[in-house]
Order: structure tokens, then sequence, then C-alpha cells
């Protein structure tokens, strides 16, 4: 296949500018639901009360998503993935935009729980149908041999979203007082994802779509009812690219989201300094994702990815300890250990899905295992943690959470396969296509 090499860079951009606006939404929401939002718009005299409330919206944002994943992923493989990135950018921004307007509980009572619950289920549809083509707009136009590096620019935008959050709300809380933030301060970090939107469909709708699909389409190859295909035919592959995604989700919230409420109520630190080593992380998995990307084109990708699983259980049994005398830089440390864990699971872990499934499927394949993933690992996994800690108080549980899920996805590492080099694009299959 021939590469435009302007076109690939475009492409590589898009993907990583769309996939960093989700998780600047969902890190931003991820910060104030840990701070300020119980306060704002659930408040009660119980503290955990108001935090397992807020969480209980974030968990929405994961819940969504299979709803996305199943209207745009199926819009993706008939129409291409151009014009459904374009849908939800603006679907994702949009709602994150009009989350920095909402009167909170005290102007509008429950109403306004009510309102973020909705804003954020709509952010969850966006970015159900987001990921899947963010990661085909990128390798799709790449060299399919290194699936995993191209891959990698979807992967890129958690830590840079995560990175850009964080500082923009640790900025606000340097400059501003307590009470400033908490009336009006935390509505500009949603407000400004109207810059990154502007920016993403600037670059979306200067694309071309991708070459698989224009072959896929010149062929007539569409799928009719692609969701009833996938489950029909692809089933396997849709439980393999759902289960290897469990234990990355749950190591990423304990790491970004669960850490800040656990160091603030159980050690003492400040959320300012959480924020810091989260940021920390973050800028180190920045250059990290691409790196495992194309490690996993040189090596084995399920090899590297049972690595990085088998890490990433241990790693909370050194991490609490390591934490509980209040260090900032043990903060630190752990934090950054846990996201370069996360990073060689998160790196290849786009093209390991995505290669599950055949071409002509492949976006609803995709969105289908991801936005599933999230239901049973990253949705509940705030609000299980906060749960854990309250009735044990022990980290120990945790840790075993984590190992629990970690065997979830070493089975679907297992259910997983090695694609077979002729069935990495279609064009090995486009003469039986052609319509005589």
């Amino acid at each position: 296949m021939t590469v435009d090499k302007r076109a690939l860079r475009r492409a590589y951009t898009a993907s990583l500018s769309g996939t960093a606006l989700e998780y600047y939404d969902f890190a931003a929401y991820s910060v104030a639901a840990a701070t300020v939002f119980g306060d704002l718009f659930f408040p009660s005299g119980n503290d955990l009360a108001g935090t397992m409330a807020a969480f209980s919206t974030y968990a929405v944002g994961y819940l969504a998503r299979p709803l996305g994943g199943f209207v745009f992923g199926r819009l993706g493989d008939v129409i291409g993935r151009k014009k459904v990135l374009v849908y939800t950018l603006l679907l994702a921004g949009i709602g994150t935009f009009l989350i920095g307007l909402l009167p909170t509980y005290a102007t509008l009572g429950g109403g306004a729980a009510v309102l973020l619950v909705l804003l954020r289920f709509a952010q969850g549809i966006a970015v159900g149908g987001e990921w899947g083509g963010a990661v085909l707009l990128s390798s799709e136009y790449g060299d399919p041999r290194r699936r995993g590096f191209w891959a990698s620019a979807a992967q890129i935008g958690p830590p840079a979203g995560t990175l850009l959050a964080n500082g923009v709300i640790a900025l606000l809380n340097g400059l501003l007082t307590d009470a400033a933030f908490n009336s009006w301060g935390w509505r500009v970090a949603f407000l400004l994802s109207a810059a990154l939107v502007a920016f993403g469909l600037w670059i979306r709708l200067r694309l071309e779509e991708t070459p698989v699909f224009k072959q896929i389409a010149a062929h007539q190859d569409r799928p009719d009812a692609p969701v009833s295909e996938v489950t029909r035919t692809e089933l396997r592959a849709v439980l393999a690219g759902l289960l290897v995604r469990v234990c990355p989700d749950v190591l990423y919230s304990l790491f970004t989201v669960f850490v800040l409420t656990y160091i603030v109520k159980e050690l003492g630190m400040s959320k300012a300094q959480g924020s810091a080593a989260i940021m920390i992380g973050s800028a180190v998995q920045l250059a990290l994702m691409p790196a495992f990307g194309a490690l996993s084109d040189r090596m084995n990708r399920r090899k590297l990815y049972l690595y990085g699983t088998i890490a990433a259980a241990a790693w909370p049994f050194v991490f609490f300890p390591l934490v509980s005398g209040g260090s900032f830089w043990a903060l630190a440390l752990g934090v950054v250990v846990a996201l370069v864990i996360h990073a060689a699971l998160y790196g290849p872990q786009a093209a390991l899905i995505t290669e599950q499934f055949s071409p002509r499927l492949r976006y609803t394949g995709s969105s289908l295992a991801y936005t599933l993933a999230g239901v049973i690992g990253g949705a509940p996994a705030p609000l299980v943690l906060a749960a854990l800690l309250n009735w044990t108080g022990s980290w120990v549980v945790l840790a075993v959470y984590l190992v629990l899920t970690a065997v979830l996805t070493v089975v679907g590492l297992v259910l997983a396969r090695d694609p077979a080099e002729e069935d990495a694009e279609p064009e090995s299959r486009s003469e039986e296509a052609v319509p005589s």
C-alpha cells in the first residue's frame, strides 16, 4: 500500500487531538468529582456520600459508551470513519462546554444534578463512538506492519488530556482562593474545551477518508448490519478485546482518579500534591505510549501485554506502603511507575484490539469491545475502590481488586489471536469482493 505521508501526519494529529479532548473532558471531570462536585451538586452532611454521588456521574460517562459504540461504530463501518469522527467530536465538546455553564444545587436544586448526569451521558455516547474511529483514522493510513505505532496516536490522548486538565486545574487552584475556585474557577477548565474542539474540527474536516475504507466501499463490501454480523461471526474477538481492557482501565482509574481521594482522606496530603504527581506521570506517558506501540510491532504484542498485566497486578503491593509516610516524592514515584506500566499496556492496546476484527467490521467490533469493557472496568472502579476502602479501611483489598481484574485480562489474551499477515488489510481479499 502506498502511503501519503502528509495525509498520514494529518490523520495522526486528528486521532491524537480527538482522544486528547476526550480525556481532557474525563480528567477535568474526574478531578472535579473528587474535589468539588460533591459539595456543588450533591450536598450532604456525609463527605463519603457526596464523593460517591459525584463518582456516580463519572460512571455514567462509561455506562453511556456502549450506546455510542453501537450507534457510531455501526455508522463508521457503513458511511465512513471521517464523518462519524466529526459528529463525535462535536457532541463531546458541546457536552463538556455546557458542564462549565451549569447552575449548581444552590441555584437549581436537584435539577442541577440531573443536568450534570445528562451531559455526562452525552459525553459518554460521544466517547463510545470516538475511540474506535480515532484508532482507525491513524492506523488505516499507515503501514499495517507498524500498526502498533500508528494506532498509538489515539492512546497518547489520555496522558495528553490528563496532563492538560490537571495542569489547568492546578493553575486555577494556584491563582485563586479556594472560595473563588469552588464558586467559578472550576468552570474555566470545562469552558476551555471549546478551543480543543475547534482545533480538532479544523484538522478532521481537512482529512480524506481512510484508504482502507475507500477500498471497502469501492468493492461494495460495506456491511449492511455490522452489529449483528459482528455478534454472529466475531463474538470471540469482541470478548477478547473487552477483557484485555479491564485491568488497564482499573489501573488508570486507581492512579489518576481514586488516588486523589485516597491521599487527601487517608494520608492528609493536599489535592494539589496529587494533581502534581499525576501531571508528572502523564508527561512521562506522552513519550512512552508511541514507544511501547512501536515495541509491540517488533515483538509479539500479546506477550508484551502479558508482561504489563503482571506488573500492574504487582505494583499496588509496593505503592501503598511506599506512600504511607505522606512524602510527595514517594507519591510522585509511585504514580509515575504505575503510569509507565499503564503505558506498556495502553500503547499497544489499540492495535491489539482492532486487529482482532476483519477490516469491514473493524469500527463496530473495536467500538463494542472498547465500550463494553468500560462498563466492567473503568465505570465502577472509583465507586468500588471508595466502597472497599470505606468498608475495610485497608489498601490490601484495593490491591486484590486490581489482581482480579488482571486475571480477566489474561483470559482475554488467551482468547485473542495474532493476526496472520494476509488479513492485515483488505487488499488480499479485494479481488474476491469485486462484483462480476
